[in-house]
């Protein structure tokens, strides 16, 4: 079946989070996120390189909920239940709807940092992707160096398949390996 012809929600919910797809006019609460994680984003994420502007962050909402709608990618926005205060931002990227296999990727904003949060997301959305798309694989891939991250995983129920070395440049210039962690339908 072509992907755009797949049904499902474009927003649920966890115990403390609204999670949805990105629309327009979220442009400037993810704006003032990433200002104020740039710090801990910069360190890790290959998108984190240069700050954009709140334009640009509306613009990259806009073509998120595009994507989504196309099911190229299915990005979501993780708010505080109840409120338009965004906690931050995962999703499933990279799919391949034959198997149907995603990959999970995660940030947070600083100030909602080591509350379980995004524990809490990376938990609903592997969830929502075995309910809703028929996922057989769901997979977190992230810098051997970066504890939190890994620790995210693991507390999410997620196992270390493999190690690449070497297997991506990081932000810092070094060439970073990457550990792949998986959970299979």
């Amino acid at each position: 079946m072509n992907p755009i012809l797949r049904n499902f929600p474009d927003a649920f919910t966890s115990q403390r989070l609204d999670i949805r797809a990105p629309r327009a006019g979220d442009g400037a609460e993810l704006h003032a996120a990433v200002s104020e994680s740039w710090s801990d984003l910069s360190s890790w994420l290959p998108w984190a390189r240069a700050q954009s502007t709140p334009e640009e962050s509306e613009v990259l909402v806009r073509e998120g909920q595009a994507h989504f709608l196309l099911r190229q990618d299915l990005w979501l926005l993780l708010f505080e239940k109840g409120t338009k205060n965004l906690v931050g931002s995962s999703g499933l990227h990279r799919m391949d709807w034959n198997v149907p296999s995603f990959e999970i990727g995660y940030w947070i904003r600083k100030r909602y940092a080591g509350q379980g949060y995004i524990t809490e997301a990376v938990r609903a959305i592997a969830d929502f992707a075995f309910t809703y798309l028929q996922a057989r694989r769901v997979h977190i891939h992230c810098d051997e160096r970066n504890v939190a991250s890994r620790r995210v995983a693991e507390r999410a129920g997620f196992r270390v398949e493999a190690t690449l070395s070497r297997a991506q440049l990081a932000n810092d210039g070094k060439l970073a390996n990457i550990v792949v962690y998986a959970r299979l339908a």
